[in-house]
């Protein structure tokens, strides 16, 4: 994953738009969502609040794409033999996002039940007095193959942005150029997000080093808590590997052992909540990217 770290990605610019046809509140209204996720790009390496903003975000735009795409002046030009080429190509991008999309959403799925057997381990571990090492190993394990497929993902959405780079806007009337132009901006912002988000989960997985222990040491402290500038520098994803890389170190001393399993316990809960509210915030877009699609095809089937 060496090669898509955050200063690697490029986080696209969302310019403020302006559409020929603004007499029409879809196409307004379509103009505001999009300058709304302008903001992103202030965002090198978003925290996961930001990045399930940014994916509603793009709900409503889609939703906003719909309203457009639904517009009689538009369908009839989208309908135009001459623009058949544009629809289908429209078509083919609409199938990559929602091919993308799907696997993102079912590989963040996978590790949302990953750390929620995990967390069960715990709670037996607990109550037998169990080792929970072998459960620990094999979710590392499983979240090894799980960044597999998210740097997958990260090659393909880099394919599609050089695409969407190399293309131009061709010479259309208003009313198209406003769809075209708004599922343009939306797919690069979708990108920026996307990559993001997979960026987020795609953490490496940490190896005890001697050199980290002083920060281990202190997440086990009372309360759990680290200094606030470590913190600020960790997701949910990194805090909980390290809760559970201290676990494993320490799990031959019976001094604090509760406190640790409680700590690994309140950050796999963290993640926990934070992976489920990106799977809906995928969901939600899958249904979107859907709706789009069908709309297209609808508009050439005519």
């Amino acid at each position: 994953m060496a090669g898509f770290s955050p200063k690697s990605i490029t986080h696209y610019h969302v310019r403020s738009i302006s559409f020929p046809a603004r007499s029409h509140p879809s196409t307004i209204k379509a103009e505001e969502e999009l300058n709304k996720l302008k903001t992103w790009e202030a965002f090198s390496s978003p925290k996961a609040d930001t990045i399930c903003n940014g994916l509603s975000g793009l709900e409503e735009v889609f939703e906003c794409i719909e309203e457009l795409l639904s517009l009689p002046v538009v369908q009839q030009a989208l309908a135009q033999h001459q623009h058949e080429t544009l629809v289908n190509e429209l078509l083919e991008g609409s199938i990559r996002y929602i091919d993308i999309c799907s696997n993102i959403r079912d590989t963040v799925l996978l590790m949302k039940e990953g750390v929620r057997e995990l967390q069960s381990a715990l709670r037996r571990s607990k109550a037998a007095n169990m080792s929970i090492e072998s459960n620990v190993n094999a979710y590392v394990c499983s979240r090894k193959r799980m960044r597999k497929e998210f740097e997958k993902s990260l090659v393909t959405l880099k394919n599609i942005e050089n695409k969407l780079a190399a293309s131009s806007l061709l010479d259309i009337d208003s009313h198209l150029l406003a769809v075209v132009r708004v599922l343009r901006e939306a797919s690069l912002v979708t990108i920026s997000i996307l990559q993001s988000l997979l960026l987020f989960l795609s953490v490496l997985v940490l190896k005890p080093k001697p050199s980290r222990w002083s920060l281990l040491s202190k997440l086990v402290q009372k309360g759990g808590a680290a200094s606030v500038g470590e913190q600020n520098n960790m997701n949910e994803v990194e805090s909980a590997d390290i809760a559970l890389r201290v676990l494993l170190l320490q799990s031959s001393s019976e001094d604090g052992e509760e406190e640790r399993i409680q700590s690994a316990h309140r950050r796999l809960e963290d993640l926990d909540a934070v992976v489920g509210h990106f799977e809906n915030g995928l969901e939600g877009l899958f249904r979107c990217l859907i709706h789009t699609r069908v709309s297209l095809l609808n508009i050439l089937s005519c």
